[in-house]
């Protein structure tokens, strides 16, 4: 039986820290920001935690 390939699109869209946590960035921020608050396009910013779910799905795919 052969190697599991990575998902290539998921290693560079998603982040994975030291302690084996992903981290993802957060949609709507592209365009129609004149009216968002800056508190809220600054919250954007930030990367979130994904758990869960998804997380066990895409450490998979990651051949983690």
């Amino acid at each position: 039986m052969g190697k599991q390939k990575t998902k290539k699109i998921i290693t560079k869209r998603i982040r994975v820290t030291k302690k084996g946590k992903l981290l993802r960035h957060q949609g709507f921020r592209r365009h129609l920001n004149a009216k968002k608050s800056s508190k809220r396009k600054r919250a954007l910013k930030k990367q979130i935690e994904l758990t869960g779910y998804y997380a066990k799905k895409i450490k998979k795919a990651l051949g983690r």
